[in-house]
């Protein structure tokens, strides 16, 4: 070689084509030795779809509600003396709750029962006066004129003690009103007040809030789309012969357990929502052991029976701008994604309403390195097999 190249440099015309010609050489030398066979392709279990009884769900975000929930407020202004429950405590309607002072109101019921007897006592001697010219007037000792003075000062004097007691009336009202008791039975809330605090009708927050929930209210909203769906699933002329029809819905707790207890639908609202097209359905749930508190969110769950479907694991599917694709397998074990449309699901599995057919196969794993076009070696897989190992 080095004999080679010292010729090269003699000829400097042909030094040139030489030293390219000798890279071509050492390339393909390089290129040969470091070559080998392609890997094979990998093996992914496979899996062929069919159709099956099966139930599918639909799930909507929910809000949950006391059945009553009752703001407690002040009906007047003072300060607050005694509490006499704690947060979270179970009360009965009328049962005390706050003690505001009552010294500033038990003056003016004072006051109130000082003025209507004063005015008792103008409405008796006014009384006096029209007995004592009554028989004057009958003997034409005086004018009726007289007379008629002294019924209408009667009169007046009879109004006022109308007024009077009415005060006193209110000022009874207003001493009441310094014990809050509660409305109806249910749990307190937050008390954000404490002893000594200035409360009054005015102010922003309530004293407490006040939740009876032996029932609960699950609120969640359908799309028009949705909504449309739920009426062509159940018979009946009207919304609320198909609300009667409708089975029970569940809860999904916010850590994926199901709530004990199923409800009810009972109610949809009048009319959609025009900024976000959805439209409003509560449902009802008793809730005797407490579980559930106003305030909790949780998944409103309805099942619907389908006579056939195809069912997939949730695991053999990828996401690509929010819609949902699989991986078919071809005669040649070549792949192709395709995207399908979700009917409903469960835990593990989707149900399939378009995008695959029965007996097309499907890649059920390691779709993470996968594209159009590659080729696998198919691991068939039988789909009892796969749906009954998830429910285990």
């Amino acid at each position: 070689m080095e004999l080679l190249l010292k010729r090269m440099i003699a000829h400097k015309p042909l030094a040139l084509f030489g030293i390219l010609m000798l890279a071509v050489l050492l390339y393909s030398c390089s290129s040969k030795q470091a070559g080998g066979p392609p890997p094979p392709p990998p093996q992914l279990p496979v899996m062929a779809v069919a159709t099956a009884p099966a139930t599918t769900y639909l799930e909507f975000p929910a809000s949950l509600e006391g059945k009553v929930n009752v703001e407690v407020r002040p009906q007047v202004s003072g300060y607050l003396e005694k509490i006499f429950v704690d947060e979270g405590a179970y009360v009965k309607a009328g049962q005390p709750l706050f003690k505001i002072n009552p010294q500033v109101y038990a003056e003016q019921l004072n006051s109130a029962k000082s003025n209507l007897l004063a005015a008792q006592a103008n409405m008796d001697r006014a009384q006096v006066e029209v007995d004592r010219l009554a028989p004057l007037v009958a003997n034409n000792v005086v004018s009726d004129v007289q007379l008629k003075t002294a019924k209408a000062n009667y009169e007046a004097a009879k109004a006022t003690v109308a007024q009077a007691k009415a005060a006193v009336g209110g000022a009874q009202i207003n001493v009441g009103y310094t014990l809050v008791t509660a409305p109806v039975s249910g749990y307190i809330g937050r008390i954000p007040y404490k002893i000594g605090a200035l409360v009054s009708n005015n102010d922003d927050q309530p004293l407490t809030m006040l939740s009876d929930i032996h029932e609960m209210y699950a609120y969640f909203s359908m799309s028009e789309a949705d909504f449309i769906r739920f009426k062509n699933r159940f018979p009946g002329n009207t919304i609320e012969e198909k609300l009667r029809k409708a089975p029970p819905v569940e809860l999904i707790l916010a850590d994926n357990s199901v709530f004990e207890q199923k409800g009810k639908l009972e109610t949809i609202e009048g009319q959609f929502d025009k900024t976000t097209g959805a439209i409003s359905f509560r449902a009802t749930f008793p809730n005797s052991t407490g579980t559930l508190r106003t305030g909790n969110t949780g998944t409103i769950r309805l099942a619907e029976e389908v006579d056939s479907a195809i069912a997939i694991p949730q695991e053999a599917t990828f996401e690509i701008q929010d819609k949902v694709f699989v991986y078919t397998v071809a005669d040649s074990n070549k792949v192709a994604s395709r995207p399908i449309t979700i009917a409903g699901k469960t835990t593990n599995q989707y149900f399939v309403s378009s995008g695959l057919k029965p007996g097309e196969k499907i890649v059920l794993s390691g779709t993470g390195n996968l594209k159009d076009g590659a080729v696998i070696t198919p691991q068939p897989v039988s789909a009892d097999s796969v749906f009954k190992s998830k429910t285990l």
